[in-house]
């Protein structure tokens, strides 16, 4: 009796001898293959670390796979909003059966070359979503989670035969384990105060964004994680600032009390607290730095203005309705919207533009050169020629990214061209800028450039 543990080759010097059939040789052959293939490794799929920060890399492998086969390498997740995200890769396994994207050349896809975060950073709404749509974390004590899989072949995730052979889950947090959240409601200031772990005291970052409003905080949340009290200040679009909320019906003196509730917090060095803002946040940051009273230890100024893009409504830098003044505001052929113009020196006021000339301390200037939103170039150009006609060129650094569009951002987030500006008094899509490799590549570099400045400024 033949026992089923015989080699493909027995079967065959058996045949040849005809002691068995030929019909009977191809099921005996096929069942050898199936005894023999139920025994290889099955293809897996490693993400390292799988938990970790929203700006530290992840290493991704596929292993077992058979010799130079085609994979897909697919990324997907889930905003908080419900919205479904994606990104895909194409790759070919190595000799040894491996795919590694912190070695290995995407042939297409998404993004192609060899990018380790591409999955991450390449991310776009799927196909079918709503249109505008832009990422941005709104709760910080959730991380994102991002499911990826290791596909047969060539192929688009749209594809409904594509076959998962691997699978492996990870989570992007911008809050690590330790790091308090307190929300602010003081001295009428509304925002929220990260604190490092430990008791610091810590150097300070004072954090405000743009005129979409509302009060944002995950880049806080990211800067706590790194050692930084950071606070996160609302001045326009809040439920608990005045109304309304189309307009800042806020002053200076609103923003000196931010700067000195976190130079008076117990826990924050007084002495070393820089200011960090993007788009309006960069005029209100040079703004309260000029300002009687506040000495801050330097600055990060990230595509924005030197002046009020909004018509001033007094002298404590209230403003009118955004939307009031619509000369300088252009559209494309889609009717989307760009704000660029609107922040051209020549275009601003001149009772609102900040007296550079009176900075005293160091500044990091941030450009995006495909910043549709924003006139960041020529902004970044007065500041420094100001400057050094007041003989302090020494204060000023310039990054200047070409492809980087406005939303300069943490790296290794997907930026949006375009987005919902706003749906009423009617839908308005704006444009942003920045192309997805040379934006994700400019946001890696500055935010280590910008952790660095913030090194050598606030802890030295």
């Amino acid at each position: 009796m033949l026992r089923t543990h015989m080699t493909v080759t027995t079967i065959r010097q058996l045949m040849e001898m005809k002691i068995i059939p030929c019909f009977s040789l191809h099921r005996k052959l096929a069942g050898a293959v199936r005894w023999r293939s139920s025994y290889r490794q099955p293809p897996v799929l490693i993400a390292a670390p799988a938990r970790a920060l929203i700006d530290e890399q992840i290493s991704i492998k596929g292993r077992f796979l058979p010799p130079h086969c085609p994979v897909t390498v697919h990324s997907q997740m889930h905003s908080e909003d419900g919205d479904l995200w994606e990104a895909f890769a194409h790759y070919n396994a190595d000799a040894d059966g491996t795919v590694s994207l912190t070695r290995d050349h995407s042939v297409g896809g998404s993004y192609s070359g060899c990018e380790p975060m591409g999955l991450f950073w390449g991310l776009q709404p799927a196909p079918g979503a709503r249109e505008g749509l832009r990422l941005r974390k709104k709760n910080v004590e959730t991380p994102y989670v991002v499911h990826v899989s290791l596909l047969e072949g060539h192929v688009s995730p749209s594809e409904e035969q594509s076959n998962e052979l691997a699978a492996v889950t990870t989570e992007r947090w911008y809050m690590a384990p330790g790091v308090r959240r307190i929300e602010i409601c003081q001295d009428g200031v509304v925002g929220t105060l990260f604190l490092p772990p430990g008791t610091g005291p810590f150097p300070g970052m004072l954090d405000l964004w743009g005129m979409g409003g509302g009060l944002v905080e995950y880049r806080s949340a990211l800067f706590a994680s790194r050692g930084y009290a950071s606070l996160s200040v609302a001045y326009i679009g809040h439920k608990e600032l005045p109304g309304p909320q189309n307009k800042i019906n806020v002053g200076d003196s609103y923003f000196k009390s931010a700067f000195h509730l976190l130079q008076d917090h117990h826990q924050v060095c007084a002495d070393r607290i820089g200011i960090i803002g993007l788009s309006f946040g960069v005029y209100l940051t040079l703004r309260l730095a000029t300002n009687i009273g506040v000495k801050p230890s330097c600055l990060i100024c990230i595509n924005g203005p030197v002046g009020s893009t909004i018509k001033l409504s007094d002298d404590d830098g209230r403003t009118e309705n955004f939307e009031g003044d619509q000369k300088y505001w252009m559209y494309d052929d889609q009717g989307h919207v760009s704000f660029r113009a609107v922040s051209l020196p020549a275009n601003l006021s001149p009772e609102s533009k900040v007296k550079i000339e009176n900075l005293t301390c160091p500044l990091m200037y941030i450009v995006g050169e495909d910043d549709l939103s924003s006139s960041s170039i020529e902004n970044a150009d007065l500041i420094e020629e100001t400057l050094r006609a007041a003989g302090k060129s020494q204060l000023f650094t310039r990054l200047s990214y070409p492809g980087a569009g406005h939303l300069i951002e943490p790296p290794y987030s997907p930026n949006s061209r375009a987005s919902l500006w706003s749906v009423k008094p009617k839908k308005l899509i704006t444009l942003w800028g920045g192309h997805l490799a040379p934006h994700a590549a400019a946001q890696e570099d500055a935010w280590k450039k910008i952790l660095d400045f913030m090194e050598n400024n606030l802890r030295q």
